[in-house]
C-alpha cells in the first residue's frame, strides 16, 4: 500500500506539471514574436553535394530539411503549438486519470466497481486521446509545413507512436473484466 500511495502522488504531481507545462508553452508561444520553425523529411535523401565543402567520392543526403518563418502569422504559431501542446494536455490527462485510479484503489481496495469503473475510462481516454493527439499534432506540423512550402502541401497525417493505443484497450478489456468480478462476487455474497 505504500508504494501505491507513493505511486498516486507521484503521478497526481507529475500530472500538475504536465498542465502547467501546457499553460506555460501555451502562453510563451503566443507571446513569442520570434521565428517559428519545423522540420520536414519531404527532401530525405536529397543531394547535397554542391553546397557542402565534402571531399571528392563523398556524397551527402539530407534526411531532414527545417524551415522557419521570421515573421509567422497567427495560423502559423497555432499550428506551431498544435504540434506541442495536445502531447502535453494528453500526458497530463492521463496522468491525471491514472492517479484517480491509484487513490480509488487505496480508499476502496482493488477489486471494486469503482477501480473498474475509472480503470475503463483510462482505457477509452488512451485508446481514444492518443491517436486524436497524434492526429491533430501531426496535422499541425503538416499545414505548417504547407505554409512555409507551398510545394509540399498538407493533408492529415499522425505523428508519434500508436503501441499505447492497445494498452488502453487492454485497460478497457480488463475494467470490464473487472467488473463483471465484482457482480459475481457481489451475487455470491448476497446467496451466503
Amino acid at each position: 500500500m505504500r508504494l501505491t500511495r507513493t505511486l498516486a502522488s507521484v503521478t497526481f504531481t507529475l500530472a500538475v506539471l504536465c498542465g502547467l507545462a501546457f499553460i506555460g508553452t501555451a502562453v510563451t508561444h503566443m507571446l513569442d514574436d520570434g521565428a517559428v520553425c519545423v522540420k520536414t523529411g519531404f527532401w530525405a535523401n536529397a543531394s547535397l553535394e554542391h553546397s557542402l565543402p565534402i571531399s571528392e567520392g563523398v556524397k551527402a543526403s539530407s534526411s531532414a530539411t527545417r524551415l522557419c518563418q521570421d515573421n509567422p502569422s497567427v495560423g502559423q504559431r497555432a499550428a506551431d503549438l498544435g504540434s506541442q501542446l495536445p502531447w502535453l494536455l494528453f500526458g497530463s490527462l492521463a496522468l491525471l486519470l491514472f492517479s484517480r485510479l491509484l487513490k480509488a484503489v487505496l480508499q476502496q481496495g482493488p477489486f471494486t466497481d469503482a477501480v473498474a469503473q475509472r480503470l475503463s475510462a483510462l482505457g477509452w481516454f488512451v485508446t481514444v486521446g492518443m491517436p486524436l493527439a497524434g492526429l491533430i499534432a501531426g496535422w499541425s506540423q503538416s499545414w505548417l509545413v504547407g505554409s512555409m512550402a507551398p510545394i509540399i502541401g498538407s493533408g492529415p497525417t499522425v505523428s508519434g507512436s500508436m503501441e499505447l493505443t492497445l494498452a488502453g484497450l487492454a485497460a478497457v478489456i480488463m475494467g470490464k473484466i473487472m467488473r463483471e468480478g465484482v457482480r459475481m462476487r457481489e451475487d455470491l455474497e448476497g446467496t451466503i
